[in-house]
């Protein structure tokens, strides 16, 4: 299709009335999860698309650069509508702000991942369609929606479920746009794109928030279609061989990090590239079956020392996957049995007990905590068979990166999903203990005979001195018990001028200041400080949790303006877990309820929280695997 002077590229349907005033939720939830998130997705989508009757890996080539904003396909249309936004709250207003301040950029960063050995996309030439063998209309028109496979067990394998994936990459752009470009087995290459802004008024027309790079036709009366553009555009935006190409201009600063794109893909997919079914080539470099060795035992990416891997674990993953022999492991829901291979390692050395929960298609699910077992040395990788990978499939949460069940609607399913991720911990907790077990042995029965008779006597004394006795008779006694209970001391007592009262303070000091990266390459000191419970209110509502802050008590805090804040859970028993908690694993976004800004969370702290008038006060949107039994611990940083 030829492109006329003056078409219009990019489509926004018309609708009566805004009505919308946020961005996509969606948006802020791949945001959060960074260059992982985008690299996962896209990784996936290609292993998604591999062709069937070829045994060869799918490869992967993800590229970074910059690009002249004149070579961007239908720019200036996305700029006018982003000048047309209006925000109707702190969040959407910086959103634009800072859009608008980005999109007159002469020169732009981009990143594209581009995939060989996969089958692209059907049904380009016949636009918005209906069909489900048009995989084309599925990807670019519509959301929520993931094309399935006729083959089941081929379906099942694939990583996508939830078809919200896509958006991803929208995420990772400063204009929140993304293109694809594809070439299908017919050699037809087009290019498509999605662009989401607000629900806006544009020449006096409300439109919804999503546009379209495509072109709109009339084909009966008043009724149009979507049809892509054949691909004539810059060699960026070309794709001239079988397969997928997605392109991210503007790319976000935080996911132009070449060091953490190889990291991902290590850390999700190190299976299916240990079995050959993946090669990924990051700018000029190559990681496959022969190589993923040597970027996970180099201490530029990686921690080498086993004592401190406590928060990235693929190195003892592939270590584990390659040194031992898998153990096969059964796991019911209630109803069906489960079979997987479970390969499990014993060491001492090891800080952080994690499961590596792995789908046939070689993509890592998550990192799982074993309940009561987290702090216990061991590894394991659990992979899961075809039939297995339907379930697990169904148990993952829209970003593929946990096993979960609030998302399920069906209660009888919801249940079974429950019994089946406690039984999985059950299971594996009872290979732990016995792998406990076997490497710390007794040295045989201990007889504790004299210890009981030292105790028993010891006990005796300690009740005689606390309560006299009183005698009936030549041999024989019995305690005597008074109705005088013994008083407690009075913790409170009044202020005299022989007795002051001091009063207790709300905070503190945990320890020596802390160095932080200042303006100008300067360091700048924070001192860190406990907050006493009594100055913390908490409370939870529906899907937001309000907390706040009451430094007034303390001269230490009070009289600043802004304080940077970090949670630590604290159980039952009191003990403190400072590394177990992350925030934005468990919040959506968090907002200064004080200034109505969104907070920036960096290094699991929360940052530049306004104080006023010695208060400081958050909002937190809670995610759907939040756990509400939980107990904190505050710090806060001055």
């Amino acid at each position: 299709m030829n492109l006329s002077k003056g078409q219009q590229l990019w489509q926004f349907s018309p609708i009566p009335n805004i009505e919308e005033s946020n961005f996509n939720k969606y948006l802020e939830r791949f945001y959060n999860m960074g260059t992982s998130g985008l690299t996962r997705e896209n990784a996936q989508n290609s292993l998604d698309g591999r062709l069937l009757d070829n045994n060869d890996p799918v490869i992967l080539t993800i590229k970074t650069g910059t690009i002249s904003k004149d070579h961007i396909p239908g720019i200036e249309e996305v700029k006018n509508r982003i000048s047309c936004l209006q925000g109707r709250n702190s969040y959407t207003k910086e959103t634009i702000e800072h859009m608008r301040n980005k999109m007159n950029q002469e020169e732009v960063a981009y990143i594209s991942f581009e995939d060989f050995n996969t089958r692209g996309l059907k049904g380009a030439r016949n636009g918005q369609s209906e069909s489900k063998e048009d995989t084309w209309a599925i990807y670019a028109y519509n959301k929520g929606v993931h094309s399935e496979e006729e083959d089941k067990a081929f379906e099942n394998s694939r990583g996508g479920s939830h078809g919200v994936g896509k958006i991803a990459s929208n995420a990772a752009s400063d204009l929140h746009i993304m293109y694809f470009a594809n070439c299908d087995e017919e050699g037809n290459q087009h290019l498509g794109g999605t662009v989401q802004l607000l629900e806006h008024k544009y020449n006096d027309q409300s439109y919804r928030s999503t546009g379209y790079f495509a072109d709109l036709q009339t084909i009966e009366g008043s009724k149009t279609k979507f049809y892509p553009f054949e691909n004539t555009f810059h060699e960026v935006f070309q794709k001239n061989s079988r397969g997928l190409k997605i392109i991210i201009p503007f790319l976000r600063e935080q996911y132009n990090d070449e060091k953490e794109i190889i990291k991902s893909i290590c850390d999700s997919f190190f299976i299916s590239i240990l079995e050959k079914k993946l090669e990924v080539i990051v700018n000029d470099k190559k990681i496959d079956s022969r190589t993923i060795k040597d970027y996970v035992s180099n201490k530029d990416y990686y921690i080498q020392d086993i004592d401190e891997m406590k928060h990235e674990f693929t190195p003892l993953y592939i270590d584990t996957y390659l040194s031992v022999e898998p153990v096969p492991l059964k796991i019911s829901d209630g109803v069906n049995d489960y079979n997987f291979s479970l390969y499990f390692r014993y060491d001492t050395a090891i800080p952080k007990g994690r499961v590596a929960i792995v789908r046939t298609i070689g993509m890592k699910i998550e990192d799982k905590k074993i309940k009561n077992n987290v702090n216990k040395p061991f590894n394991a990788v659990l992979v899961a068979g075809t039939y297995e990978d339907g379930y697990l499939k169904s148990l993952e949460n829209e970003s593929h990166t946990e096993l979960a069940s609030e998302h399920i609607k069906d209660q009888r399913l919801q249940k079974n999903a429950k019994k089946f991720i406690n039984n999985l911990s059950r299971e594996i907790s009872k290979i732990i203990e016995e792998s406990i077990k076997k490497n710390n042995p007794t040295d045989g029965l201990m007889n504790t005979k004299d210890i009981l008779y030292v105790v028993e006597n010891q006990f005796k004394k300690d009740l005689t001195q606390a309560m006299g006795t009183v005698k009936i008779s030549k041999d024989k006694s019995i305690v005597k018990v008074t109705t005088d209970a013994p008083k407690k001391k009075n913790k409170n007592k009044k202020k005299t001028s022989d007795n002051p009262v001091k009063p207790r303070n709300p905070v503190k000091r945990v320890k020596p200041k802390v160095e932080i990266g200042g303006t100008n390459g300067n360091k700048e000191k924070l001192n860190k400080y406990s907050a006493h419970p009594d100055i913390v209110e908490r409370l939870i509502v529906g899907d937001n949790e309000f907390v706040i802050f009451d430094f007034t008590g303390s001269k230490e805090i009070s009289k600043e303006k802004l304080c940077n804040i970090s949670f630590s859970i604290i159980d039952g028993m009191g003990v403190e877990y400072p590394d177990e908690f992350k925030i934005n694993d468990n919040y959506s976004s968090v907002i200064d309820s004080t200034s109505g800004k969104r907070c920036t969370i960096k290094n699991n702290l929360i940052k530049d929280i306004e104080i006023k008038q010695g208060v400081a006060q958050l909002q937190l949107e809670l995610k759907n695997n939040f756990n509400r039994a939980l107990k904190f611990v505050y710090y806060v940083e001055v």
